[in-house]
């Protein structure tokens, strides 16, 4: 695995910590900072970089489907930071920085609104806060919290406590809330201010989108377990993140996750699996291990020869969250530590 000094930031701060704990048994430090890479990962990972880079035009954007897109241009920009290069002078660097750029463009400079959707603001946030303290760009910071304060304050205006479509909305879903939900616990790990509250309130909105029966994640309050596979690893990941996972919603959403963990189960081929790769990993590191084989496998056999994959939100967000669904292997995005 090669180093650089992106990857030697991410971890100082934790690697100190570490030094003042109990010692601790080998295979937590390898859950911890990750294994070898195996040349196979390593292979299809950067294929579907090189692809992405390719592709990308030069004001930031991508083509074709959902391209022009802040939320692919954030995502795009999340899988190269999740491979561990140097941001700032590493071979993506020029790529990280017209995603960066197109972000930037598409933020309202009064609202904090990125894009046309709080799709594209939850996940154009996560990508700001992942890139907080990794990038050099004092821009970053405003902008940032702006994107974060009109996700609390969206979440406030709702009767759900939780997220639509847009910022006014008064219904919510667990899918647009995933998006926003993680976006807050990054901004949070960066050091941002997120009131426990806006965490409280959004896990008793996934808490009621549970099915009382067979415990799966719902699309909506009262849709029992609609939206399969894909929104019960939204609510496994969103618990997990927010450090519950001793709460009875999270016990049965994740004995439910586990009994169909091969795919994600979403109508949008790569975007379930993207939230089944955290929801295992963070719940319980050898059904992840498992599901990581199968899902390498997947990836091997349908990536094209110009290293993407196809899917129904068009080649670039789809390899970006292909890619994004086995990162968890490098272990170098700050929103992946257990």
């Amino acid at each position: 695995m090669k180093s650089s000094p992106f990857r030697t930031t991410i971890f100082s701060g934790a690697t100190a910590l570490l030094l003042l704990l109990p010692s601790a048994p080998a295979q937590d430090l390898n859950v911890y900072r990750g294994t070898q890479v195996s040349p196979q990962v390593e292979r299809i990972y950067e294929r579907g970089l090189q692809y992405l880079v390719a592709t990308q035009t030069e004001e930031g954007a991508f083509p074709g489907n959902y391209g022009s897109e802040p939320a692919t241009a954030a995502m795009a920009m999340m899988a190269m930071f999740a491979h561990g290069d140097d941001p700032n002078h590493g071979p993506y660097a020029k790529s990280i920085k017209r995603s960066l750029e197109y972000i930037l463009k598409n933020a309202d400079e009064k609202t904090g609104y990125i894009g046309r959707s709080m799709y594209n603001h939850g996940f154009a946030t996560l990508g700001l806060a992942e890139a907080y303290g990794a990038v050099q760009d004092e821009r970053i910071a405003p902008v940032l919290k702006k994107a974060v304060e009109l996700i609390l304050s969206s979440q406030e205006k709702n009767r759900f406590k939780a997220w639509r479509y847009s910022p006014e909305a008064q219904d919510a879903d667990s899918s647009v809330s995933a998006a926003c939900f993680v976006a807050l616990i990054a901004a949070r790990n960066a050091g941002l201010r997120v009131p426990d509250n806006a965490i409280d309130g959004a896990l008793k909105f996934f808490t009621d989108c549970q099915s009382p029966s067979g415990g799966g994640i719902g699309y909506t309050p009262g849709s029992g377990s609609h939206g399969g596979n894909a929104t019960t690893a939204i609510g496994v990941a969103a618990f997990a993140y927010a450090r519950r996972k001793d709460q009875p919603t999270f016990v049965k959403a994740f004995a439910a996750l586990k009994k169909n963990s091969e795919g994600g189960g979403s109508s949008y081929p790569f975007y379930g699996e993207y939230y089944a790769s955290q929801a295992l990993f963070q719940s319980d590191v050898k059904e992840w291990e498992k599901w990581h084989d199968q899902r390498v496998q997947q990836l091997v056999e349908s990536q094209n020869e110009d290293g993407s994959w196809e899917g129904s939100l068009g080649a670039p967000l789809s390899t970006s969250f292909g890619l994004l669904s086995i990162a968890l292997t490098y272990r170098y995005l700050p929103i992946y530590e257990r």
